[in-house]
């Protein structure tokens, strides 16, 4: 459980946390997690999942069968996901060859590559990593994802783009948009917290490099996370005046980055349940409406924004086009006269909200018109509980 609730301990958690895992506790947390972002209205997702000298292949291997058994209802595409170092520390290169290991083990099942440069014990040994999962990415025809740059620090060495930059131009070294494979060519950021302390000056630089050279970057906003973990007070005063009560939001500000830089960007749910979320239950549609207030976004047309970035946004970040589930559905289901796209979410309105009358008998209820939901607006701005998946 957490106890100060700060990166290092959430770290340190999840470290021992994975001595104990077992495939019974794996399956249910995971078949949990997929139930309930059913209910959402979740239809496809990507799964990050690690593997380590500490968890071996127990977490690939439940991975598949959930992949397998909810197949029906959400489309999992599964990435291997290095959270721990695999080119620094005593157990890097132990991590870096499971890795591998489960790469060849369970190629037919696994989608993505990702990795988090940042917990190396060096910029070297970072730029390892990056390269290492560029190429590898490349050779096996994966999805990229990085989760960078998780930090609210403002240091201007060693390069004012930090990793970020620095994973861009390895793209363009390594020529990504040449080389990948043509339908694998989506590469996610996620977190990459530090662009929001950066001067304008850089990040039009950086807004530069990708638009210039074409990348098909995707930012992804994990909210949840972000703001668990980001923008807490520090410790020493050494650098002025304590502001205690002073918090940066400490996530990237995506709305924006989409209307005024042009960029790819998403929502998604980075964890739930565990030491860096110990919240939510995660609801996209909850994460949408909470970006209402987290971004300032409150116009019609952000609200649209908004539902794009957990919905089709989301999907092309992870290489999914609207186009790649067809209809099968459509012509048997009674509810396609609604005009809801096939895979998609139906909204139901009640008419009325009942409650106890004085006397508290069955006949003494007080009916209250429903707030009804006619809009993407209305569905962000107040989420509705009566959701149908539509396949």
């Amino acid at each position: 459980m957490p106890r100060s609730g700060d990166f290092k301990e959430a770290l340190a958690n999840t470290s021992a946390a994975k001595g104990q895992y077992t495939p019974e506790d794996l399956y249910l947390r995971g078949s949990q997690l997929l139930a309930d972002s059913y209910r959402h209205g979740v239809t496809s997702m990507r799964a990050f999942i690690e593997v380590d000298v500490a968890t071996e292949f127990k977490t690939i291997d439940v991975a598949v069968k959930l992949k397998t058994d909810f197949a029906h209802l959400i489309r999992v595409q599964i990435c291997i996901f290095a959270q721990d170092p695999i080119f620094s520390g005593y157990y890097g290169s132990g991590n870096r060859m499971l890795l591998i290991g489960a790469l060849d083990k369970y190629a037919a099942d696994i989608e993505a590559l990702g990795t988090t440069p940042y917990v190396e014990a060096n910029e070297d040994a970072a730029v390892k990593n990056i390269d290492f999962a560029i190429q590898t990415a490349m050779e096996r025809h994966l999805f990229l994802d990085f989760h960078l740059d998780y930090h609210l620090d403002t240091p201007q060495e060693p390069a004012p783009g930090a990793l970020l930059e620095t994973v861009l131009n390895h793209l363009i070294d390594h020529k990504w948009t040449e080389r990948a494979s043509k339908d694998k060519q989506a590469v996610a950021i996620g977190h990459c917290t530090r662009l929001t302390t950066m001067e304008s000056s850089v990040t039009s630089a950086i807004v530069r490099l990708i638009t210039d050279n074409n990348l098909p970057v995707h930012f992804v906003g994990l909210p949840t996370s972000d703001l668990y973990m980001m923008g807490r007070p520090k410790a020493s005063i050494d650098d002025g005046p304590s502001k205690p009560h002073s918090r940066l939001r400490g996530t990237m500000q995506i709305p924006s980055m989409i209307k005024e830089w042009g960029l790819n960007g998403c929502l998604g749910v980075n964890n739930v349940g565990n030491s860096f979320t110990p919240s939510g239950d995660g609801d996209p549609l909850q994460l949408a409406s909470w970006g209402v207030l987290l971004y300032h976004a409150g116009t019609e047309a952000d609200a649209q924004l908004l539902y794009e970035c957990v919905s089709e946004r989301a999907r092309r970040a992870i290489g999914l086009g609207s186009e790649e589930e067809p209809p099968e559905t459509a012509h048997n289901s009674q509810e396609s006269t609604h005009n809801v796209p096939v895979p998609g979410l139906l909204i139901r309105n009640v008419g009325y909200v009942e409650v106890p009358g004085k006397s508290g008998l069955e006949h003494d209820k007080i009916r209250v018109p429903a707030r009804q939901k006619l809009s993407i607006k209305d569905v962000v701005w107040d989420p509705p509980s009566l959701r149908h998946v539509l396949r």
